[in-house]
């Protein structure tokens, strides 16, 4: 008997959407370190009402099927900030995106890719980068090294066969990111202490702990450092306040004041570092829902984490200190302020920083100088349409 026909269709309906956030739950059961990510969170992140990053951008969804059983899923979508970016920067005109991939076998995978480049061509679109889940500030990239962990809080996990297919469809790597994985229980080497020390002498410099109640205040400064430190880094899309204002609820729960620091100099913010408890360790055995009573394990884990992990998925400089030695002193200080506080306040015995672009200097030397080591690789593809 001939095998069942695929069909490649839009996600138009509340039935379709459901199916579409489903669909990954099933196709990764069998990978021990796929950390199931809340439902309802998935759900706000491709609805244009509850993620900021449809202000500024469109998204298609579609749904691969073998007789009405969903087989696979994919996004294609346009970001029109990045449209305006410099093109050297690694966006700009022409350059539309794809993400949320799953699939269950090569052909469905290769069906997929077709119809979310279909859709992009529609658009006026002359190349596609992906996987992109869905902006570039969420889960940029395909894991293509690091399977043998769980990922930590705001990271994406992949079946390794992915690789082998996006790469079969044309695909070659635009970009390498990488995060870097360190032991917290101990002191840094003594290069880095004794810079912290002398920046802890230094009258100019102030470290300062966020101030949760005055959340939105402190949301500004961070988006405005951020804004200006990252702007010239390939893939820089700039931050938006309707982004900002729904990240803000969706990670205020996770916000406490000692693991996010602002870095004063002569009174001025001039940077910032957040670093997050991993809640991944809470929600795993959750397998992606909350009710009836998982709600209430999240909550009570919420008022006072206890987790193995911490990432630091965000920190930035003012780009007019960048090239200076103040840059690294500042950043070495609030890592060693958040180090100190991860592991008294909330039991951290290591830590992920990252994603970082494999050939940010500036980063990978403080990662370096950390003595941390790469422990994952996510690969984002282009391909010319």
């Amino acid at each position: 008997m001939a095998a069942p026909a695929l069909s490649i269709r839009p996600v138009t309906t509340k039935a379709d959407t459901k199916a579409f956030i489903d669909l990954a739950y099933r196709l990764n059961a069998g990978d021990p370190h796929w950390v199931p990510p809340l439902k309802d969170e998935v759900a706000a992140t491709i609805s244009p009402k509850k993620n900021g990053w449809f202000s500024h951008a469109e998204a298609q969804l579609f749904l691969a099927e073998r007789d009405g059983k969903p087989v696979g899923r994919i996004s294609a979508h346009i970001d029109f900030l990045a449209l305006e970016m410099p093109p050297e920067q690694g966006f700009g005109p022409g350059t539309g995106f794809w993400g949320l991939f799953e699939a269950e076998d090569e052909n469905t995978a290769k069906a997929l890719i077709n119809a979310a480049e279909q859709w992009l061509r529609n658009k006026g679109m002359t190349r596609a980068l992906g996987p992109v889940s869905l902006s570039i500030w969420e889960e940029p990239g395909l894991l293509t090294m690091g399977y043998d962990h769980s990922p930590m809080v705001l990271m994406g996990h992949h079946l390794p066969q992915y690789r082998g297919w996006i790469e079969n469809a044309g695909y070659g790597v635009a970009k390498r990111l990488v995060t870097y994985d360190l032991d917290v229980t101990h002191p840094f080497p003594p290069i880095v202490q004794r810079i912290v020390d002398m920046g802890e002498k230094n009258p100019r410099i102030k470290i300062r702990n966020i101030n949760k109640a005055k959340f939105a205040d402190e949301a500004k400064i961070i988006l405005a450092i951020l804004n200006d430190a990252w702007s010239d880094n390939w893939g820089f899309v700039p931050l938006t306040q309707p982004e900002i204002d729904d990240v803000g609820k969706k990670l205020k729960p996770l916000v406490f004041e000692d693991l996010i620091r602002i870095a004063e100099l002569d009174g001025e913010p001039v940077a910032f570092m957040i670093a997050l408890p991993d809640m991944n360790e809470a929600i795993k055995p959750m397998k992606g829902n909350l009710f009836p009573f998982n709600f209430l394990k999240l909550l009570w884990w919420l008022r006072k984490p206890r987790a193995h992990g911490a990432r630091v998925p965000l920190m930035g400089v003012v780009k007019r200190l960048q090239a200076s030695r103040m840059a690294s002193q500042l950043a070495f200080m609030m890592i060693e302020y958040i180090r100190r506080s991860a592991t008294a306040n909330y039991g951290s015995k290591r830590a992920e920083v990252g994603w970082i672009l494999e050939d940010n200097q500036g980063m990978v030397a403080i990662a370096d100088a950390i003595q941390s080591k790469i422990n994952r690789e996510y690969l984002i593809y282009q391909k010319p349409l």
